[in-house]
C-alpha cells in the first residue's frame, strides 16, 4: 500500500459530511481525492474556509504562495470538480468556495466526464459519500431536510390552485429569480450507477439544470453549457414525460439554491435517502398524493411512474369485512430507527406493482396487463382516442387482439360472478377499429430520457406477434429498429397461420401500417441464416437482435403412413390457403386430427376449401378439449363433426394415398402428476374413411441456420433457453420472445414477450446498464373473488350485449361474419363493468412529486398540501437548529411509546 498522504486525509477530514469521523486511508474522502489532487492542490484548499466564499488574494495569502500560481490552482481545482465558485457580492468580483462532499464537490467531480472515464473508483466515492455521512442521520432530520441534501419541488401543474403554497414550492419562482442565468449538464448520479454497472435503463444525459453563478461554473469548468428559457422548460416537460422528479439544492437557505435536478428513483442518490433509510422527511414536498376512489379505473399508470413505490394497486370493491386496510410505512418519528429498517432492495421492492391482497382480476390475468378497467371508462364517455392510445400503452395490435384474443380478462371477470363476465374483448374490438381507418389511427410519438434518437441499429428477426411488438416499443424509444421476415410479407403466423374468418388481412396489415409510419423498416423475404447472417448483421452495426421467428412447422404424430398423399399438417395447410386462398382447394372427406384451436381453425378453413365433410377427432373430451368454447360451437354449427377421446393409431393409403385412419380409444390424457402421458384402449379402435388428413397436433420452431455459430443452447422441444426475466441468450446481444421461447402460446402472450424484449435490449446497447436492478416485473395478483361481497340486488342486472353478424357476401365465405359493437352497446356493456381495482397511496412512502397526477387521465389522484412544515429551507451551516428539537422532541416520544410499551 503506497504511503498515507497527510494533507489529503486533513483536506478530507476537512470537508466531509460525516460527523464524528476520524479519516483513515481506507475511506472514500481519502482515496476519493487522492486519486486526483496533488499534495499543492491540497495545500491550497486547506487554506479555504469550508463553504466560505474566498476571493484568490485572501487564499494566496492564507497558503503562502502567489497570487497567479494560486489562481492555476483554483482553476485546475474548479475543472476537477473539488472547489466551485461564484459572484454573489455587491461589486460581483470572483469568489472560490470549498464546499462539502455532498450536495457539493463529490457531484461536481463526477460531472467530469473525462476524468470518470480514468478514474472509474470516482463512481465508487461519489456513491459511499452520498450515503455514509446520512447513514445515521436522516431518522432525525424535519420535514424540509433541515438544509441538508436535496429537496422535492412538485410538479407546478399538480399543485391545487385552490390551496395556499409558498413560493419555494414552485419551479416557476426559481427560474424567474435566475432569469437568463441557465446551464444544463450531465446527471452526476445517473453516470455514476452507469460507471458502477448498476444502471436502471436511465441514461446520463443533459438533464441537471444549474442556475445563477452555478450556470457560469459549470459552463467555465467544462461541465455544462448555456441554455435559455425554452430549453429550460422543454427539459422540464420531457423529464416529466419521462417520469422524473424535480429536485432543488436544499443547502443555501430559503431564497438561494444553485440546481433543479430532474431524477430517476431507481439511479438518484438525494431521492435514495426516503427509499433506502425509509425516511422521507429528507427529500420530501410539502405534498401527498392521495386517490379519489370513485374515479380511480386502476390503470396502473400511476403506479409505474411512482417513484417512491407509494402507489399500489388494490381493490375498490369491500371484503365480506368491510374495506381493506391497507399497510403503512413506518416512520421514525418515534421509533428507533436503524439497518433493521432500511429497504436494502428498495429499487426492486419500488417496482412491485400491487398489494398482496390483489387488485382488478382482468388487468392481473392479462400477459400484457392491459389498463382494462381504464379503456372501457373511456370508451363509455365516447373518447374513443385516448382508449386507444391507453390500450397501445401496452399492446400495439388491439384490433388483432380483438379479433383473436383468448379472453383470460372475461374469464376472470368479476362480473362473472354476479352474472355475465364483461364483453372485454368486444369493447376492445371496438376502440381498435379507429386503427383501420388512416385518419383516427394513433402513431405513437417518440419518448426517451433525451427528446433525440438513439442511434444503436437493433434487428428484429420475425415479424410476428412479438416481433413487431418489440419492434413497436424500440421504435416508441428512438432506435432504428429493422424487422427481417422471410416470407413476403410482414405478421408471421398472424398473416399465415390464422384463417381470414378469424382474422382479416386488413386488420393486420393496418396495425402493421401504424409500425411504418413509426419509422419501422421491414426486409421481407430475407431469411437469416440463409440470405444474411447474424455476424453480417452485426458487421453492418445492429447491436442487438430480437429474435421472435414463431413456431411455423407443425408436428406429425409419428404413425404410420403419414408420409401419404393427401396429408398434411394444419399449418402447411393453413400457411397455403393463407397465401393462396383462391387456388388451395381440399377435395373428398377430410379428418382434422388434434382439438386445440389451430385444429379447429384447420377444420373450418377445410370446409371452406371445398372438403365434402370434415370431421376433428382429438384425445381430450368434448369438457376438456383445449380448444376455446365458442370456437368449438361454432364448427359445430357448420356441421364439423367433433369425436372426442380418440388418438391415431395408423393412416391407411392406397397407390401411396390416404384412404383412412386408424383411430384407438383414449382412457386418460395426463398422468396423475398432471403431465401429458396419454393411455389408450387398444382393443377399441375405430377406422375411418377419407381421403384427406390435416395433423394439428402441436407446433415446432424451424430454425435453419440462423443461430448457427453463436452460443445460444436450445431446450428438448427445440425451443431456445434464455433468462426468464431479460430473454437474454447465452449470446449476449441474442434475446428471443414468444413461441421460440415458451413454445406455442396466444397472440397476447407474445406480445408481452415483446415489451419486455424491448426493456432488455435499451439497457443492453448501453454499457454500465443493468438488465435486472429496478426492473419491473410487471407482477400482478387478482384480488380474492370469493372475499367479496357481491350481492346481485345491488348491481344493476343489464344483460351482457351480443355484437351482430354480417351478411355473407356471396362466394366469399372467408370473410369475418362476426360484427363490432354499436355505440350504444358499448356504452351499455360498459356500464356493467365493477370497477373492481383502485389505485392505494401509501402517505408515509409519497414524497409529494406530483408525478402520478401527471399520468393519470381520469383525474382521481391528486396532491394535497398536508405537511406545510416541509417547505422550510435552511442553510446547511444553521442545520442543527432545525434538527436539535426535532431530535429531542423525538427522543420523548420513543422513551413514551416504550414506557407504554
Amino acid at each position: 500500500m503506497a504511503e498515507a498522504r497527510e494533507l489529503i486525509l486533513k483536506l478530507g477530514q476537512k470537508i466531509t459530511d460525516r460527523i464524528g469521523v476520524k479519516v483513515t486511508t481506507e475511506d472514500p474522502e481519502y482515496w476519493g481525492l487522492a486519486c486526483v489532487i496533488t499534495d499543492e492542490m491540497a495545500e491550497v484548499a486547506l487554506a479555504m474556509k469550508v463553504r466560505v466564499p474566498a476571493t484568490a488574494q485572501w487564499i494566496a495569502k492564507r497558503c503562502k504562495k502567489s497570487v497567479e500560481r494560486t489562481e492555476e490552482l483554483l482553476q485546475e481545482m474548479s475543472v476537477i470538480g473539488l472547489i466551485e465558485y461564484n459572484w454573489e457580492n455587491e461589486d460581483h468580483h470572483k469568489q472560490y468556495v470549498l464546499p462539502m462532499f455532498v450536495p457539493g464537490c463529490a457531484e461536481f467531480m463526477m460531472m467530469n466526464a473525462k476524468q470518470v472515464e480514468e478514474h472509474p473508483e470516482l463512481a465508487d466515492f461519489f456513491e459511499q459519500m452520498a450515503r455514509l455521512p446520512l447513514e445515521k442521520v436522516t431518522p432525525m432530520v424535519p420535514q424540509g431536510g433541515a438544509g441538508i441534501g436535496m429537496h422535492v419541488i412538485p410538479v407546478e401543474k399538480a399543485i391545487p390552485s385552490s390551496q395556499e403554497s409558498a413560493s419555494i414550492e414552485h419551479i416557476s419562482y426559481w427560474l424567474n429569480k435566475y432569469k437568463d442565468k441557465y446551464a444544463v449538464g450531465a446527471c452526476s448520479c445517473r453516470r455514476q450507477q452507469r460507471v458502477r454497472g448498476e444502471g436502471t435503463g436511465d441514461l446520463e444525459d443533459d438533464l441537471c439544470i444549474g442556475v445563477g453563478d452555478m450556470a457560469d461554473y459549470l459552463v467555465e469548468t467544462g461541465k455544462g453549457r448555456y441554455i435559455d428559457y425554452d430549453e429550460v422548460m422543454e427539459i422540464l416537460q420531457r423529464a416529466e414525460d419521462n417520469g422524473y422528479v424535480h429536485q432543488i439544492t436544499n443547502i443555501d437557505s430559503e431564497e438561494k439554491i444553485f440546481a433543479i435536478c430532474n431524477c430517476a428513483i431507481g439511479v438518484c442518490n438525494g431521492l435514495r435517502t426516503s427509499q433506502l433509510f425509509n425516511t422521507p422527511n429528507m427529500s420530501r414536498s410539502a405534498y401527498r398524493a392521495s386517490v379519489t376512489k370513485e374515479n380511480c379505473v386502476a390503470c396502473g399508470r400511476c403506479v409505474e411512474y411512482c417513484p417512491s413505490g407509494a402507489a399500489r394497486l388494490g381493490q375498490k370493491l369491500c371484503t365480506k369485512n368491510g374495506e381493506i386496510e391497507y399497510p403503512v410505512q413506518e416512520l421514525p418519528d418515534e421509533t428507533k430507527w436503524g439497518r433493521d429498517k432500511w429497504s436494502v432492495d428498495y429499487r426492486d421492492k419500488n417496482q412491485i406493482n400491487c398489494y398482496d391482497t390483489g387488485t382488478a382480476p382482468c388487468k392481473a390475468s392479462c400477459p400484457a396487463h392491459l389498463p382494462v378497467q381504464g379503456y372501457i371508462k373511456m370508451a363509455s364517455q365516447g373518447k374513443y382516442l385516448d382508449a386507444l392510445k391507453l390500450i397501445k400503452t401496452e399492446n400495439p395490435f388491439p384490433a388483432v387482439c380483438g379479433a383473436i384474443c383468448n379472453r383470460r380478462c372475461e374469464d376472470a371477470c368479476t362480473r362473472g360472478r354476479v352474472d355475465q363476465a364483461v364483453a372485454i374483448d368486444e369493447i376492445k374490438k371496438f376502440i381498435a377499429e379507429q386503427e383501420l381507418h388512416a385518419k383516427t389511427r394513433y402513431i405513437p410519438p417518440m419518448l426517451n430520457y433525451s427528446g433525440k434518437p438513439f442511434q444503436e441499429k437493433i434487428a428484429v428477426i420475425g415479424a410476428g406477434p412479438a416481433g413487431m411488438s418489440a419492434a413497436f416499443y424500440l421504435k416508441k424509444m428512438g432506435y432504428p429498429v429493422t424487422v427481417f421476415e422471410k416470407e413476403k410479407r410482414p405478421g408471421g403466423m398472424l398473416m399465415n397461420g390464422i384463417p381470414s374468418f378469424r382474422l382479416e388481412k386488413d386488420v393486420i396489415e393496418a396495425e402493421i401500417d401504424v409500425l411504418r409510419e413509426m419509422g419501422v423498416e421491414f426486409r421481407c423475404g430475407v431469411e437469416v441464416g440463409r440470405d444474411i447472417t447474424v455476424q453480417k448483421l452485426r458487421q453492418d452495426g445492429y447491436k442487438a437482435f430480437y429474435v421472435a421467428i414463431g413456431a411455423q412447422d407443425g408436428r406429425k404424430a409419428g404413425i404410420p403412413g403419414e408420409d401419404a398423399k393427401g396429408v398434411l399438417t394444419g399449418l402447411e395447410f393453413l400457411r397455403c390457403v393463407n397465401q393462396d386462398m383462391e387456388n388451395t382447394r381440399i377435395a373428398g372427406r377430410t379428418v382434422v386430427i388434434g382439438g386445440g384451436n389451430v385444429a379447429v381453425d384447420v377444420a373450418r378453413t377445410a370446409l371452406r376449401a371445398g372438403a365434402s365433410s370434415v370431421s376433428m377427432y382429438c384425445l381430450e373430451t368434448r369438457e376438456t378439449m383445449p380448444a376455446a368454447g365458442d370456437e368449438i360451437e361454432e364448427a359445430a354449427q357448420e356441421g364439423i363433426g367433433i369425436c372426442n377421446s380418440w388418438g391415431p393409431k395408423e393412416i391407411l393409403t392406397e397407390n401411396g394415398r390416404v384412404t383412412g385412419v386408424v383411430f384407438k380409444k383414449c382412457v386418460s390424457v395426463f398422468d396423475e402428476s398432471g403431465r401429458f402421458h396419454p393411455v389408450y384402449d387398444e382393443e377399441q379402435l375405430l377406422t375411418v374413411e377419407c381421403e384427406a388428413v390435416l395433423v394439428a397436433i402441436g407446433q415446432s420452431v424451424r430454425w435453419g441456420e440462423l443461430l448457427a455459430g453463436t452460443k445460444a443452447e436450445f431446450n428438448r422441444n427445440g425451443t431456445v433457453k434464455a433468462d426468464p426475466v431479460t430473454y437474454q441468450t447465452a449470446e449476449p446481444d441474442i434475446f428471443v420472445g414468444g413461441d421460440v421461447y415458451t413454445g406455442p402460446k396466444f397472440a397476447i402472450d407474445a406480445i408481452a414477450a415483446g415489451k419486455e424484449g424491448c426493456v432488455s435490449i435499451h439497457r443492453f446497447v448501453h454499457p454500465g446498464q443493468s438488465l435486472t436492478i429496478g426492473r419491473n416485473l410487471r407482477q400482478f395478483s387478482e384480488l380474492d373473488k370469493d372475499n367479496l361481497q357481491l350481492d346481485p340486488e345491488t348491481f344493476d342486472n343489464a344483460k351482457r350485449q351480443v355484437p351482430g353478424r354480417k351478411s355473407p357476401d356471396g362466394n366469399n365465405n372467408f370473410r369475418d361474419l362476426r360484427s363490432t359493437f354499436t355505440e350504444e352497446q358499448v356504452r351499455a356493456e360498459a356500464g356493467r363493468c365493477l370497477g373492481c381495482g383502485a389505485t392505494v397511496v401509501d402517505p408515509n412512502k409519497c414524497i409529494g412529486c406530483g408525478v402520478c397526477t401527471t399520468k393519470c387521465e381520469f383525474d382521481a389522484i391528486h396532491l394535497s398540501r398536508d405537511l406545510p412544515e416541509a417547505s422550510r429551507m435552511y442553510k446547511a451551516e444553521d442545520k442543527m437548529k432545525a434538527i436539535l428539537p426535532y431530535m429531542l422532541k423525538r427522543e420523548i416520544r420513543i422513551i413514551r411509546k416504550g414506557k407504554k410499551g
